[in-house]
């Protein structure tokens, strides 16, 4: 079962992936497709405040925040990761639990980056956005840095995020139920 649409004037099919026995979701993957990245990084551009850093969460995350960094000129952005690194001093972590994970999960972010978000305006990124957990915990290492959030956004939005009006995103992605159609 496939779900397709249109994102950024690209059409794309969304394999339906099962969450639990009456929920499925539209399995929406960016690795290894440049032209959707890209098109989508260009599109939510367009739709951003200004900003001094991005911040994304590993990894779904990560090829968009490197494609509107890119497309930005070439502006550094953090980066929170699913294990601390031996690179990383003085880190700061924040615990999460994602609604395509089955588990609860720790993110670190470098003192270094938190140091140099630190009174910066940030804007957290990331490919999909459902229940918010992932976006909050983004949050609470911004606010422990000691930056300035002014903008959230993602390629989609799904769930409970649709209609959140904190949330800049460029299509809705519906949640399905067992045979596929989209849950009312």
């Amino acid at each position: 079962m496939y779900y397709e649409m249109k994102l950024a004037g690209l059409s794309r099919k969304l394999p339906l992936c099962p969450v639990n026995e009456s929920l499925y979701i539209g399995a929406f993957v960016i690795f290894g497709d440049p032209e959707l990245t890209t098109a989508c990084a260009d599109a939510l551009l367009k739709k951003v405040p200004e900003y001094d850093y991005i911040i994304t969460a590993e990894a779904k995350g990560i090829p968009l925040a490197h494609e509107m960094a890119r497309l930005a000129g070439n502006q550094k952005y953090m980066l929170a990761r699913k294990a601390p690194k031996l690179y990383m001093q003085d880190v700061l972590s924040v615990t999460v639990r994602s609604i395509t994970t089955a588990r609860e999960q720790v993110l670190f972010l470098d003192g270094n980056d938190a140091k140099l978000m630190e009174g910066k305006r940030i804007l957290i990124v990331d490919d999909v956005i459902s229940t918010g957990e992932s976006l909050h915990a983004l949050e609470e290492l911004v606010h422990r840095a000691g930056g300035n959030i002014v903008g959230r956004a993602a390629i989609l939005a799904e769930g409970d995020a649709i209609g959140n009006p904190d949330l800049i995103y460029l299509e809705e992605l519906p949640l399905f139920n067992p045979d596929g159609t989209i849950k009312a």
